[in-house]
């Protein structure tokens, strides 16, 4: 299995898994991250060309930043999202 599809895999069982232990801001972020995470691996789809999975974190890490200079969630939800990005990375 090639680096894209272990990385999709773990990142989908992350936010599947950690429902179920998040409060009611954490799940808003795991969930507006989550959102950012599929965007990012559609529109490398998209391209109908191989991607990595750095491909996938430098497009989640630049989408995240548009909407952070777009002023699109506050300082606190944008803390969580961060947190909980830096988690998925290392995975």
């Amino acid at each position: 299995m090639n680096s894209a599809l272990v990385k999709i895999s773990q990142m989908s069982d992350y936010f599947d898994n950690s429902v179920a232990q998040l409060s009611d801001d954490e799940l808003f972020a795991s969930g507006y991250l989550r959102g950012h995470v599929d965007l990012a691996v559609g529109q490398l789809q998209l391209t109908e060309q191989a991607f990595s999975a750095d491909d996938i974190m430098t497009a989640v890490d630049a989408s995240l930043a548009v909407a952070m200079e777009n002023g699109e969630l506050n300082h606190s939800d944008e803390l969580l999202v961060q947190s909980i990005w830096q988690k998925i990375q290392a995975l």
